[in-house]
């Protein structure tokens, strides 16, 4: 059974930095691409990055772009998200996803999820 463990988030100022880590288990990852997807209080989840098995490919929303670096190691089956210069629009419960389809990624979907993890930045 997959499971998507997240970690990292918390309580930050604007301007700060987080990085979030996703480690993953009960699968074969080294060929799915894995990617972020954040949902703040009363909206829908959407998609913030994403990244191909090889490391080689990666997206991002136009919203975190120039901010936000996502990057994997095989070797720990773990993906993770670098968040610099944050805003208090970021501010969101922060899910990692995984799926054999970068594309489906990209839309905010995924058959594999994590429980999330909440990042808050204050003004």
């Amino acid at each position: 059974q997959v499971q998507l463990v997240e970690s990292g988030g918390g309580l930050v100022q604007a301007g700060g930095s987080l990085r979030l880590s996703c480690a993953a288990s009960g699968g074969t990852f080294s060929s799915a691409a894995m990617g972020w997807i954040r949902q703040a209080p009363g909206k829908e989840r959407r998609f913030v990055a994403a990244i191909s098995w090889s490391g080689g490919t990666t997206y991002y929303a136009d919203s975190v772009k120039g901010r936000f670096t996502i990057s994997r190691d095989n070797a720990k089956n773990t993906v993770y998200l670098q968040m610099d210069s944050l805003l208090p629009e970021d501010t969101a419960v922060y899910y990692c996803a995984v799926d054999s389809i970068m594309n489906k990624l990209r839309v905010g979907v995924s058959d594999y999820w994590g429980q999330g993890t909440q990042v808050t930045v204050s003004s």
